[in-house]
């Protein structure tokens, strides 16, 4: 698989913070790509250096093969860039912005016009085309802010908390957009809404300090998380006889019995399954309920920032 971003031991400090910590990662071409940590983590820096817009102290930026050079502008058509806190002329009317947009980049009208056109349908803004920005939600503008970021026709764009300020409604609807650019382009976003991540990343990466703590898949990060929840519930009794069993089990992390139900967490979920459903049968017992949770990749981040704290 080819790659998008490539970072070798970046660095960045102002004074004496340290904002980005020979940070390393790799991002596949046409992945959505989520960029996780808390604030003050240094993905803001990290993102303003890949636009060009930051230099280095130390470190080197790829983006498709070719390397980034502070000051040098060659690579931005391959770039859409949205800021955490976007600027709007609130006078332009969404479809003059886009205009203007695709003006810097020096497009021709015979190619702006249509792409204009297909933006606005993408983002849902084809009624408000004609509207001023003033006059917008924070999530119409939102949106406006990727159909700009868009308008070169770029292979990646970077998103920098592109739903952090918005309701639950505006947050879907940006999300939605997002998860549809799939293998369309390249999509490099940085966020704390990890219930977000979770369902359109294809791999994250998680920093702490300008660190790196846990970058892979979303399925190989599930993966290696370790324990599992498993609830079960019975229809005919036998519960506490089953957790007394279950507490002679190595694989058993804790264990909780409620009525008729038993809540307990593994270590080895697939020598658990096979061990439980066997004696299940073998107890001649009726399960009402046996449902394996997986933990989230809130859970999983909590865990890491925690664990470098």
């Amino acid at each position: 698989m080819k790659t998008a971003v490539t970072i070798r031991n970046l660095v960045k400090t102002f004074g004496d913070v340290c904002a980005v910590n020979h940070l390393n990662l790799d991002v596949p071409e046409g992945s959505i790509y989520g960029f996780l940590g808390p604030n003050g983590s240094g993905k803001t820096t990290t993102l303003k250096m890949l636009v060009g817009m930051t230099e280095p102290d130390s470190g080197e930026i790829e983006l498709f093969g070719n390397k980034v050079v502070y000051g040098n502008d060659a690579f931005r058509e391959d770039i859409g860039f949205l800021p955490d806190v976007p600027g709007f002329y609130d006078w332009m009317t969404a479809k003059e912005f886009l205009q203007f947009s695709g003006s810097l980049y020096h497009i021709d009208p015979s190619v702006l016009q249509p792409r204009i056109q297909e933006l606005l349908t993408m983002v849902g803004l084809t009624k408000s085309a004609n509207k001023r920005i003033g006059g917008f939600s924070r999530g119409m503008k939102q949106r406006l802010g990727i159909a700009q970021a868009l308008v070169n026709d770029p292979k990646i764009i970077l998103l920098d908390e592109p739903v952090s300020a918005l309701d639950p409604i505006g947050r879907k609807e940006v999300m939605e957009i997002i998860g549809k650019l799939a293998g369309k382009v390249t999509v490099f976003f940085s966020t704390h809404i990890l219930a977000d991540v979770e369902r359109i990343c294809d791999r994250v990466i998680i920093i702490k300090d300008g660190k790196a703590l846990l970058e892979d898949s979303i399925d190989n990060i599930h993966a290696m998380s370790g324990a599992r929840n498993i609830e079960m519930e019975f229809e005919n009794g036998g519960t506490v006889p089953f957790g007394a069993w279950l507490e002679t089990k190595p694989w058993v992390e804790s264990l909780a019995i409620e009525n008729r139900r038993i809540l307990l967490k593994v270590g080895d979920l697939q020598i658990a399954r096979t061990e439980i459903l066997q004696r299940v049968s073998e107890q001649g017992l009726l399960l009402k309920k046996f449902v394996i949770a997986e933990p989230t990749l809130e859970d999983i981040f909590i865990k890491a920032v925690n664990a470098h704290a």
